[in-house]
């Protein structure tokens, strides 16, 4: 049996093989020797031995993840699967064979080539989403509550630091000028180089599929074609991760955790050491209770402070892989043989992390808006929370069934607001995305596939509204401040690169979160507990401020503040500093690399974090945007080889490859490159 790689002019692979598994293997081969580094990087990352392979840096990421035992949980899920579903383990190990060829003889900048084993894959996974939904977010709420009141949850409550989401939409054949369906969209991560999308097409007799796949998982999850049938999905917000006070003791035959039964309970304890490169190795205890892997403390306790009856404090953390020993792998091949929604509908119930809002067309008719994944039913309290692990009444009890939505006069719109999934989350991300979609779609009666970037790259940024209302309410400024509230006023409101005004609100926003977090009021939050450093950006002041300054700025009371006289200094700061520029100037693209590289030069950019073109800074500390749209992708039900699709970097991982950063103009400017799906229009490169 063999297989096919092709090349269309972009780089982008197009496999062809006899069979599933021989494609698998193609599959894996092909993202070998296109991104042989990243493919080492996520593998360490997996395992929690990044700090081997990158230094110091690295340390707290691999603290986590051997705490949380990712490893040992991927290690479950690939047995687990074996046992359920041979098929789709079998195609994973040939994906994996795949990658093993690919790596042989590879040059990395750093070290040589590891060997992958048939549960990398499922590591790489959960280490791309054990921090998706967010569950640090339990903790501010924790800091929040105890420093403000519970009231305040609700101020601050808004798409947090380190949450990812996604734009998407669907409109239906009647909305379209094909008659067929168009799905569209772009997920919003953190950008990576190289990418954490790769765009492929996947061909046997079984299926011919193209994707958006991840480096280093077989198939094509979360974006895919068939030609009949084709989905997306955004972060449905859904929370499904617990966070569990542990009282925890020592004794002679090692730890012991104490049971909602009132009874001390055995619990699993070992070390593990972690090398770090050009630096001592770190040894670390590694403990697990009934709930979940310990992750923060332990029988010692926390730096802030003690439990109830002076006994010491630790946080387990439950999720649901590690709960079951599924991670939803069984939904993969069913996605690349679906031919109507039906199939797909059916795939994405097999689905389990991270939970998402999908969305489906097909060539006969069919629409799907619906949640997938794995959310507990548990007490509300678990949802909101830490909740202690000695109390009845926080066990985990079953599994909610996931809801369904519709269309709303022929369109669908996902931006991780409250949708069909608001049963299942706590919070969600403001609504302003979601609703400047729908009000673009509404503005015309048909839309084409070639329509779609008017849509992606809109800039309009509806939350400046409370900081303008402030400002327009001010009098007696200094000329110069006085000249910026002219200007602002009169703005457009457009976050655009080349918009000097837009670096002018930013200038005044980012003043207005800055004297905010210096208020006396936020004092008692300016410091972080001794929690693990990975989950700190969670817990940080300033952003957690510019992200919900709306908000704050539009609360009846803010703890005494006197919000106008805060925004009055903070255009006289801008006024005093003299700044100008345009917005592209300072919010320039700053994407996250293994090892630095100082000689690029990253764009400007237009966008914001609330706007739909997402190029999220960070108010109040930088204007740099380490998130945005990872991917932008246009299916055509009517016309498969009329889609489009873009990643910010290109198709090659390795620098100074033609294809390393060919998309990059393209990408910054809102273009898309047309989806090739013709064989005979491509380049042979090899038979594997």
């Amino acid at each position: 049996m063999t297989a096919e790689i092709y090349r269309d002019a972009w780089g982008i692979p197009h496999l062809r093989a006899d069979d599933v598994r021989e494609l698998a293997r193609a599959q894996g081969r092909v993202t070998a020797l296109d991104r042989a580094w990243q493919l080492e990087v996520e593998r360490h990352r997996a395992r929690g031995t990044s700090a081997a392979l990158l230094g110091p840096d690295s340390l707290p990421w691999d603290l986590f993840v051997r705490r949380a035992r990712l490893d040992d949980t991927a290690r479950r899920c690939f047995a687990d699967l074996e046992k359920r579903d041979p098929e789709t383990a079998d195609w994973i190990r040939a994906y994996v064979d795949g990658v093993n060829e690919g790596l042989a003889g590879a040059s990395l900048p750093v070290g040589a080539p590891g060997r992958w084993e048939p549960w990398t894959p499922f590591g790489i996974w959960l280490g791309v989403h054990i921090l998706f939904a967010g569950f640090p977010a339990k903790l501010w709420r924790e800091q929040v509550v105890r420093h403000l009141g519970p009231d305040a949850v609700g101020l601050f409550a808004t798409d947090g630091p380190g949450t990812s989401g996604s734009n998407g939409w669907l409109v239906g054949g009647e909305r379209s000028s094909t008659g067929q369906p168009i799905i569209a969209g772009d997920p919003h991560r953190f950008i990576e180089d190289p990418g954490v999308y790769q765009q492929i097409h996947l061909s046997c007799p079984e299926f011919d599929v193209i994707g958006l796949a991840v480096p280093g998982v077989p198939g094509i999850a979360h974006f895919g074609h068939t030609g009949t049938v084709a989905w997306a999905i955004t972060n449905a917000m859904a929370d499904y991760q617990d966070l569990y006070r542990e009282r925890l003791r020592r004794t002679g035959a090692g730890v012991e955790a104490l049971g909602p039964d009132g009874v001390w309970h055995r619990a699993a304890r070992h070390t593990e050491t972690v090398e770090v490169a050009g630096e001592e190795p770190v040894e670390i205890e590694v403990i697990e209770t009934e709930r979940g892997p310990v992750i923060i403390g332990g029988p010692e306790g926390l730096d802030d402070g003690e439990g109830p009856d002076g006994i010491p404090v630790a946080v387990s953390l439950r999720y649901p892989p590690r709960v079951t020993g599924d991670l939803g792998f069984s939904a993969l091949l069913p996605l690349l043989r679906a031919r109507r929604v039906a199939d797909v509908d059916r795939a994405v119930g097999l689905w389990a992390e991270p939970v998402n809002v999908v969305q489906a067309a097909d060539t006969e008719g069919g629409l799907l808006h619906r949640v997938a994944g794995r959310v507990p039913v548990r007490a509300e309290a678990n949802r909101v929370r830490l909740v202690p692990a000695w109390e009845p009444g926080h066990e985990w009890r079953g599994w909610h069934e996931m809801p369904y939505g519709g269309l709303a006069d022929g369109v669908a719109v996902m931006a991780n607001q409250r949708g069909p999934a608001a049963p299942l989350g706590v919070e969600f991300a403001a609504p302003h995305r979601a609703d400047r979609i729908a009000a673009l779609l509404a503005q015309r009666e048909h839309w084409s596939p070639g329509d779609m970037p008017v849509i992606h790259t809109d800039t309009e940024l509806a939350s400046a509204a409370p900081l303008l209302d402030h400002l327009a309410a001010l009098d007696g400024l200094s000329p110069e401040a006085a000249r910026i509230r002219k200007d602002l006023l009169a703005w457009d409101r457009r976050m655009d690169a080349d918009s000097e005004a837009a670096a002018l609100f930013a200038a005044v926003r980012g003043a207005v979160v800055r004297r905010l977090a210096e208020h006396p009021a936020f004092g008692a939050l300016t410091t972080a507990p001794a929690y693990p450093e990975v989950l700190l950006p969670w817990l940080a002041l300033v952003p957690r401020i510019g992200f919900a300054l709306q908000h704050l700025l539009r609360a009846e009371e803010l703890y005494g503040i006197d919000r106008p006289a805060a925004v009055r200094a903070a255009v006289e700061d801008v006024a005093a500093r003299g700044v100008g520029g345009t917005w592209g100037e300072t919010h320039r693209l700053a994407p996250w690399r293994a090892l630095p590289n100082p000689s690029y030069d990253e764009p400007g950019l237009s966008g914001d974090h609330d706007c739909v073109l997402c190029t999220s800074a960070v108010p109040g500390l930088t204007d740099l945007a380490a998130r945005g749209p990872a991917a932008r992708y246009v299916w055509d039900l009517a016309h498969r080889e009329h889609s489009l699709w873009v990643v910010p970097f290109g198709a090659s991982g390795v620098p100074g490859s033609p294809h390393h950063r060919d998309q990059l103009p393209l990408w910054t400017r809102g273009d898309l490159v047309p989806v090739e799906t013709d064989f005979d229009r491509l380049e042979k490169e090899t038979d594997v």
